[in-house]
C-alpha cells in the first residue's frame, strides 16, 4: 500500500463522525482513503451538516511514527493477515494495532471472558480451560481484565492467547497487568484499536468487546453478572453467529447469574475443554485457509435525490431502530438508504448503534 494511501485510510478514520461502518461504506463507495477524504465535505454537505474536520495529514504521520517506535503496526481490514472471522462483523475494526505474532489469528480462536471479581474457584477453571485448549491448537483471546481474563491469558502463554485491549497498545490496564501485557506482546499477541495514548474509558470497553467476540469462533463465559461486560461480549457472540458457552454456577452467587441466565437462553453447557471443542467443532474452516485479501465488492451509488433524503431523515427519531426496518418503511434500495444514513451521519444528525441500528441526533 501506498504511503499517502495509508496516511489517507487513517485519517478518514480518525476524522470525527466517521467510524467503523461509515469508514466501510466510505471505502466501498470511492474506492481508496485518498478519494474518500476527498468526497467528505460534499456528504457532510448534503446530510444538512456544517463544515466537517478532517483528521489533519500530521495527526496521522505522528501515529504511525509513534506505532513504530513502540514495536507495533498497523493492520488494515483489507490486509491478508487480518482475521477473516472479524472482517465478517458489520462493525469491523478499519485497522488494528497489533504487537507480536498475528498469524496467531490464523488459528481457530476460542475467546474466555468473565467477572473481573471472579471467584478464586472461577480463575482456576479459566486457567485450567486456558491450558487445555492451547494444548489443543487453539488461540484463547480475551480482554486482560482482572479475574477470569487475566487466568485465561495466563492459563494460555505457553501456547496461543491474543489480548485485546481498551486502550492505547502503550497503556497497561489494569496496572498490575503491566508485567503480562509486555510479555504477551513480546511472545503472543497484543491487539489494540485505539490509537497509541488512549486510556481505557468506559465507552472503549463494549467496542473492544465486539472484537473479541468476532475474533472468535465461539465465547466462554465464566462468570458473569447479568449486566456485565461480558454478557455483552456473549450476545455480540450470538448476534455474529458464533457458539456461545458458559460455566453454570450456584444460583446463591450473584457472579453466576448471567452465565446461568445464557444458558437457560440457550447457550451450551461447558464444564470441560472437551465441551467447548465439540460446540465449536468442526473449527470454522475459514479460519483455517490460506491468508487472503478481502474480497473486492461491488461499488455503490454515490448520488442520492433529495425526495429520498427527506423520506428517510423523516423515519428516524430517537429511538434506534434497525437499518432493515428503515430500508423496508422507506421502500427505497438499501444501497440508497445506506448513503442517505452515511450522509446525515457525517452530517452529525444519526447515531449508528449495536446490532445495525440508527437513530436521530
Amino acid at each position: 500500500m501506498r504511503q499517502s494511501e495509508r496516511l489517507a485510510r487513517l485519517r478518514l478514520l480518525r476524522t470525527p463522525r466517521v467510524g467503523p461502518v461509515s469508514w466501510h461504506q466510505l471505502m466501498q463507495r470511492f474506492g481508496s482513503g485518498e478519494a474518500a477524504l476527498a468526497a467528505l465535505p460534499d456528504l457532510a454537505g448534503r446530510g444538512g451538516g456544517g463544515k466537517i474536520r478532517i483528521a489533519p495529514a500530521d495527526l496521522a504521520e505522528r501515529e504511525i511514527a509513534r506505532v513504530a517506535e513502540l514495536g507495533a503496526r498497523h493492520v488494515f481490514s483489507d490486509a491478508a493477515d487480518y482475521s477473516p472471522l472479524l472482517r465478517e462483523i458489520d462493525s469491523a475494526p478499519p485497522v488494528l494495532i497489533v504487537r507480536g505474532d498475528i498469524a496467531m489469528l490464523r488459528r481457530p480462536c476460542v475467546a474466555i471472558v468473565g467477572a473481573r471479581n471472579a471467584s478464586a474457584a472461577a480463575c482456576r477453571f479459566a486457567r485450567q480451560l486456558a491450558i487445555d485448549l492451547s494444548a489443543e491448537g487453539i488461540t484463547v483471546v480475551s480482554g486482560l481484565a482482572r479475574g477470569v481474563d487475566t487466568a485465561a491469558h495466563v492459563g494460555a502463554l505457553d501456547g496461543a492467547t491474543a489480548a485485546v485491549i481498551a486502550s492505547g497498545i502503550d497503556i497497561a490496564f489494569p496496572p498490575e497487568n503491566a508485567a503480562l501485557q509486555e510479555k504477551i506482546a513480546n511472545d503472543q499477541l497484543l491487539i489494540a484499536e485505539q490509537p497509541p495514548g488512549t486510556e481505557p474509558l468506559a465507552r472503549h470497553f463494549p467496542s473492544r468487546n465486539r472484537i473479541i467476540a468476532g475474533l472468535a469462533a465461539g465465547t466462554v463465559v465464566i462468570e458473569a453478572a447479568p449486566k456485565s461486560g461480558s454478557l455483552i461480549t456473549a450476545r455480540r457472540a450470538g448476534d455474529y453467529g458464533r457458539e456461545v458457552m458458559a460455566v453454570p454456577g450456584s444460583p446463591l452467587d450473584p457472579r453466576a447469574q448471567g452465565c446461568n441466565l445464557l444458558i437457560r437462553e440457550g447457550a451450551t453447557l461447558i464444564q470441560t475443554a472437551a465441551d467447548v471443542l465439540e460446540a465449536v467443532g468442526p473449527i470454522d474452516r475459514r479460519m483455517l485457509r490460506e491468508p487472503a485479501s478481502a474480497p473486492v465488492p461491488a461499488p455503490l451509488p454515490i448520488e442520492a435525490a433529495d425526495g429520498d433524503r427527506a423520506g428517510i431523515a423523516d423515519l428516524l427519531g430517537p429511538t434506534p431502530v434497525l437499518v432493515d426496518e428503515v430500508v423496508r418503511q422507506s421502500g427505497r434500495p438499501a444501497a440508497v438508504v445506506q448513503l442517505v444514513l452515511l450522509e446525515l451521519e457525517l452530517a452529525g444528525r444519526v447515531e449508528r448503534h449495536a446490532g445495525a441500528r440508527v437513530s436521530a441526533r
